[in-house]
This record gives structure tokens, sequence and C-alpha cells, in this order.
């Protein structure tokens, strides 16, 4: 299969690489060119900002959940669905950050899985010559992974871009495509550990062409779309079917009616997983906390993550808590994640005190002004429930 692709990395969180992912995938999509983002890692709100970016659905990527054949099908599956000119994934942490000392799992990884050329993005501060020997190091360390460009970032002025790129240039084989100047302000609003989205801010679209200005001003646009054009074609898999060879849901039969949640409170979803609601016959009714009017008869209920802290006045007061005991109590499934998960608890700690919630289970979940937790778990079905069979084993990962 044909598919131009192209992977953004860094040397470690902090490095530009979602500065550069944004602005690169708003300045295609402002070209007319089709860009299909991914996100390697779960990143709600990376994906969500990468999506917004392309104006289309965002995919993930991740070995740890998917393993390495089933994320070859996912990623052709996605292509084959959504057709693009182009595929930019994104990275998480350093290149070569993985879950161990081999790498497993990290960006190269999935490159390497991808056969795709990676772009890597250098943090450069106080930086020149140095910069050589580890863009050298990082083309060295894994011979078969295609270290193709380099991105310098937080550059000081013309002097210093001139040596960081004479360094670069006499000391390796890799190519300078793009010498961002160091900004007075980083132009990407954060909260707790990474960025955060308000998704009514309607300055969020203004932002992003900034990003893609700032790019097109610094970059050499038409080499890195060239670089991606360069990855070979991928061997066929057994992948998910584009929309013309889906088969039709049966409308003779009944579909199940499942709402989720999507407001300012709970908006964190993947795409995949909607996806593949409505490919097993579900209907999709999108639904509100925040709006007291009543909900529609439903069969199933999934809760996705958000900032319910945020809300959480508003939550406690919502009619909607008691439709959810009521839905419960009657056996139907509810399904909830992260922030969707802290609704369905007995109360919510803010500062300032409690905030009941719908009480489906008793935990009381708090919040520190520290993160709490970060990074891939097991976990191990001890109780029978209507979603894993007791004993089974399956992937996660916690943000707390």
């Amino acid at each position: 299969m044909e598919q131009a692709r192209l992977v953004i990395s860094g040397l470690s969180g902090g490095s530009g690489k979602t500065l550069v992912s944004l602005g690169l995938t708003r300045l295609f999509t402002r070209q007319g060119i089709a860009v299909q983002p991914f996100k390697k890692g779960p990143d709600y709100i990376d994906y969500a900002w990468l999506a917004l970016a392309a104006r289309r659905p965002a995919a993930c990527l991740d070995p740890y959940f998917q393993g390495d054949d089933a994320l070859g099908r996912q990623f052709l599956g996605i292509c084959s669905r959504r057709p693009a000119e182009l595929a930019l994934i994104e990275g998480n942490r350093g290149l070569f950050d993985g879950r161990d000392v081999s790498g497993t799992c990290s960006t190269a990884h999935v490159a390497r899985l991808l056969d795709a050329p990676v772009l890597l993005t250098m943090n450069c501060a106080k930086m020149t010559r140095t910069a050589a020997a580890i863009v050298a190091g990082m083309a060295a360390f894994e011979p078969e992974l295609r270290l193709a460009g380099v991105v310098l970032n937080n550059v000081a002025n013309e002097r210093h871009a001139s040596m960081l790129r004479r360094a670069i240039e006499t000391y390796t084989d890799i190519p300078v495509l793009g010498i961002l100047p160091r900004l007075r302000e980083n132009p990407l609003p954060e909260r707790h550990m990474g960025l955060t989205l308000n998704r009514a801010d309607d300055s969020i679209h203004a932002l992003l062409d900034h990003l893609a200005d700032l790019l097109a001003e610094n970059t050499d646009v038409e080499a890195i779309l060239q670089l991606a054009h360069s990855a070979p074609a991928l061997e066929p898999t057994e992948a998910l079917p584009n929309e013309a060879e889906r088969d039709a849901p049966d409308v003779s039969a009944q579909r199940p009616r499942i709402g989720f949640v999507l407001d300012d409170a709970l908006w964190f979803y993947y795409q995949e997983n909607l996806d593949a609601l409505c490919d097993a016959g579900a209907e999709l009714v999108p639904l509100s906390l925040l709006d007291p009017t009543p909900w529609p008869k439903l069969d199933g209920l999934y809760l996705g993550g958000g900032y319910p802290e945020l809300y959480a006045d508003v939550i406690a007061a919502s009619p909607h808590l008691e439709e959810m005991r009521t839905l419960s109590q009657e056996g139907r499934p509810v399904y909830a994640e992260c922030g969707g998960f802290m609704v369905l608890c007995s109360a919510l700690f803010l500062d300032d005190g409690p905030r009941p919630m719908a009480g489906l289970f008793p935990p009381r979940p708090r919040f520190y002004r520290r993160p709490q937790g970060l990074g891939y778990v097991t976990a191990r079905t001890l109780a029978e429930n209507p979603f894993h069979p007791v004993g089974s084993t399956w992937a996660g990962h916690e943000f707390h």
C-alpha cells in the first residue's frame, strides 16, 4: 500500500514535537493536503489537538495496547477508512524511550513497524556544536531506523542558528529542515502533565493557524513533504475495510442505543472506540451532563474522560446522576474511564471540600497538587462484570 507518512519525535518531552506536529498538520491542511494525524501513545488531549489541526478525527497507535501486527492493521485500516495524502504520527517522550532498556513500545519502535522516516525536533537552548554530537548519536543508535531530518527549536538568533546548522552539516549527513526561533511564551496552554484544551475557546483555530505560519516561515516545508513521500510501500495486511466496503448494519434489527457524554466536562474519547461501536451495530447518542434536558431511553451509557472537576458543582446538581443510577439498577451497562469514572464515584474531593457524584461506586477520588501516577499498567479482572471475563488481563494507562 502506498501511503506517505512521517513520524515526528524529539529528544524528550518539551523538545517541541507537539508544536511541530500541530503546525505542520495545520499548514498542510490549509494547503489543501488531506492529513491523517496519529498520536503514539494514550494521550486524549494531544489527540484532540491533532484532530482540530487536521479538521478530521485523529487516531491512536500504541504497540503496548495493540501488539505489533495489530498496530500495522490499525494504521492501514485508518488510512483506508479515511484516505489522506499524508499520515503524520506524533511520537511521545524521547524517540527511544520505551517500557524497558530495549525501548519496547517507544516511538522508534512504531517508526520501525511502519517503516516511516523520522523528523527529530531538538531544543537547542544554550547549545552549539554539541547538537551535532547528539544528532550523530541519535542517527547511529538504531541503524535500522531512518532518522531523515531534524528541526532545531528554541534557537536564540541568526548567529546561533548558523553555528548549529554548520556543526550538524559538518559532522552528520542528517539535513536540517527547520530552525524555530526562541518564543517569549509557550503558545500551547498546559495543565497538570501536558497540554490542556478548552473546546469552547474560539481562539483555538487562530492559535493553530499561528503555529502553521511559524512552521511555514521557518522550515523547508517542501523537503518535509518529500520526506514523507519517500516512505516505501507497506506490505498488504488484513486491515479494516473502508466506508464503501463495510457491511451496512441490518436496519431490520433493533440497534442498541448507547449514549455517550460529549460536553465541556467529558469529551476525552478515541474515535476508534466510537467507530467500533457503530461497526458492531450500535446507535450512538451524544449526551450532556451540563444540560438538564432529560436523556432519551438508552440501552447503555459510555462516559469518557475530561475535566469534571471544573464543572463539579453543575454535575453535583445534575438530574442525570439519578438517570445513571436508574440505568445501573436496571442492569444496563454503564462504562466509564478517566474523568467519567470520577462521576460514577460517591463524591469528588476538591480543595474546598467534596461534591456528591452518582454513587455507583464507593471510592471518593481526591485532587492533589502533584501528579499521583503516570504510565502503562496491566490489570487483572477479579469480579464478574459485563465487559471482561474473570481472570483476564488487559493493558491500561494511568494518568492520575
